[in-house]
């Protein structure tokens, strides 16, 4: 099964082109490579929480992707909205994503504690708030990806949430 998989990140500064977004590249080579997931989607706007929030609903209702992978703007800064457009989007939460990624980060960091990220699901797409660090990105992302193939078949309706 392939996913269809977009990214979205959140960067005033990559918005304009004076950052190279190496978030969503590290984004990209994990779900093709340890998911089969087919990047359909990529899109970099400012940390404006309407522009995020309305890319969300494009992403998710016009293109029908299964998985919205966000990076950026999830940290304290005054302009670190993502998971307030995200909430403003979604149907149902899902914090157990949030919660694993913050979890195997506090293993690395104390600092994982003052991350904001949140999950959720509008109709059939998950929405998931990464970091914006690269690295950060790499962390979180490695922390749930295994779980993501059956999430995202439960939610699909590929296969049932209970096996017999």
């Amino acid at each position: 099964m392939s996913w269809k998989v977009a990214i979205l990140t959140a960067s005033d500064k990559g918005s304009r082109g004076e950052r190279e977004d190496i978030s969503a590249q590290v984004i990209r080579e994990l779900i093709e490579e340890e998911m089969n997931g087919d990047i359909v989607q990529y899109q970099i706007v400012p940390d404006e929480q309407h522009m995020i929030k309305n890319t969300l609903i494009e992403m998710a209702d016009q293109y029908e992707v299964d998985l919205i992978l966000t990076t950026g703007g999830t940290g304290f800064a005054h302009r670190d909205v993502t998971p307030e457009a995200t909430l403003e989007v979604v149907e149902k939460q899902v914090p157990g994503f949030a919660e694993v990624m913050r979890a195997a980060s506090m293993l690395k960091t104390r600092r994982a504690m003052l991350s904001r990220a949140v999950s959720g699901i509008r109709g059939k797409t998950l929405i998931i708030n990464l970091p914006g660090s690269p690295k950060g990105v790499h962390e979180n992302l490695q922390a749930i990806i295994d779980q993501l193939p059956h999430a995202l078949s439960i939610l699909t309706g590929v296969e049932g949430e209970h096996k017999i």
